[in-house]
């Protein structure tokens, strides 16, 4: 099993920046990468970035230039910093974590508003 824990999310008004963590424990070794998604009131959730165990990184194209993904291996932990925030990414953050059986992990969410 995969714990994710998030933290980070806020306020903030638009233009404005936050950084979300995501913590993982348990049987991290199984993971083959980490990321974020996002779901917003009445809408899917979509993916806003993963970063795999070998460093690469995928963005969705509604986040890349202002949002960048990073991970901390000595702390397994994943970054999503978040930069020139605009109204329409406000929504719930979810951790993911996808592991080598094909198991997806989820974190609890963390919301994040912004203020326009």
């Amino acid at each position: 099993q995969v714990q994710l824990v998030e933290s980070g999310g806020g306020l903030v008004q638009a233009g404005g920046s936050l950084r979300l963590s995501c913590a993982a424990s348990g049987s991290i070794f199984r993971l083959l990468g980490m990321g974020w998604f996002r779901q917003a009131p009445g809408k899917q959730r979509e993916l806003v970035a993963v970063i795999t165990s070998g460093g690469s990184t995928r963005y969705a194209d509604s986040v890349k230039g202002r949002f960048t993904i990073s991970k901390d291996n000595a702390k397994n932990t994943v970054y999503l910093q978040m930069n020139s925030l605009k109204s329409e990414d406000t929504a719930v953050y979810y951790c993911y974590g996808g592991s080598s059986d094909s198991t997806a992990y989820w974190g609890q969410g963390t919301h994040v508003t912004v203020s326009s």
